[in-house]
């Protein structure tokens, strides 16, 4: 049995002949689901600029599941910094936690959101990457903005997004929860938790080291059906090993006739050893065994398939191996 809390991470894949807005729709039924099912958070992922996956912002669509639901947690999973003025963040999470309360988690990440240099810019008006001292003053920022300048009642939960040893130091030094891109870079995961937990400062936001790990789950009754389903995601993941994200999400039946080479296989076979495909008990075991490991106080599954049923069909099978919440 999978014994801490579990939540969802939405990053709203446009499929193959659908509209974006056909994908936006489907947001609703899918947090009303999570939230049917005892999920105890539901995030939203920031991106631009991508066929594959849907440019809508975390904050309305954080304020939208909200307004659909009544009691799972819904936030950013997480909005970047370094696109946004610290001051709008602040008033618009600030703006959610007190109309919501208790409810409303602030997940604060680095990247741009997008593999495109020109979008990327525009979004940060023409400015170059963020420097790690201009990132750290960012996120500082926000926090102080939060409490001294916005201060409507009820403050959002703020967490550091990392995929890195650098995150997790920057988490530590802040005194935030953590919560570390599995499904990115399983090879930092160790590496980086021992780093953030040696060094932690308690702080107003968290008084002990707290991690949420993010794996991609893809569950089905049977292992052949997981792999069909985790298709699509492997031909997005080789594009984008190749920097190119031009092309919508595909259907497994496309998937199934992508030509990988040789060294792409192995890569693939490679990352899906550490993130938890394959039929239920398979997956609750990968799932245990990454707790263990890690010393996680919270799982997060992405679970990038498809179609909205399949997608909810992995998170209903899991949730059967999941120790009831409280």
């Amino acid at each position: 049995m999978i014994t801490v809390p579990i939540g969802a991470l939405e990053v709203a894949m446009v499929q193959s002949g659908a509209r974006a807005a056909d994908t936006l729709r489907d947001t609703t039924e899918f947090a009303r689901r999570i939230e049917d099912l005892g999920y105890l958070r539901l995030w939203y992922a920031e991106h631009h600029h991508s066929p594959a996956i849907g440019a809508f912002p975390p904050v309305v669509l954080t304020a939208h599941a909200a307004a659909s639901t009544s009691s799972v947690r819904l936030g950013s999973g997480g909005v970047l910094a370094p696109n946004h003025a610290p001051i709008m963040l602040a008033e618009q999470f600030g703006t959610l936690a007190a109309l919501h309360s208790g409810r409303i988690d602030l997940g604060i990440g680095r990247g741009p959101g997008t593999f495109d240099e020109p979008t990327a810019r525009a979004l940060r008006r023409g400015a170059g990457p963020t420097t790690d001292d201009e990132y750290r003053d960012d996120v500082s920022a926000i926090l102080r903005l939060l409490v001294d300048e916005v201060a409507l009642g009820p403050l959002p939960e703020p967490w550091l997004l990392s995929s890195s040893t650098a995150g997790a130091a920057l988490a530590a030094e802040l005194g935030l929860p953590i919560a570390f891109a599995h499904h990115i870079r399983p090879e930092n995961t160790l590496a980086a938790l021992d780093h953030y937990r040696e060094r932690f400062s308690p702080s107003r936001w968290c008084a002990r080291p707290r991690v949420l790990i993010c794996v991609e789950t893809v569950c089905a009754e049977t292992q052949k059906e997981a792999a069909w389903l985790a298709g699509p995601m492997d031909v997005v993941k080789v594009g984008l090993l190749k920097g190119r994200g031009d092309f919508p999400f595909p259907t497994p039946e496309e998937a199934a006739t992508h030509p990988f080479t040789a060294q792409e296989t192995r890569a693939l076979t490679s990352f899906r050893a550490h993130q938890a495909h394959g039929s239920p008990d398979t997956v609750a075991q990968h799932l245990t065994d990454l707790v263990d490991l890690t010393g996680a106080d919270e799982l997060m599954l992405v679970t990038p398939v498809h179609a909205l049923a399949e997608r909810l069909r992995s998170y209903e099978l899991v949730k059967q191996y999941a120790v009831p919440a409280g």
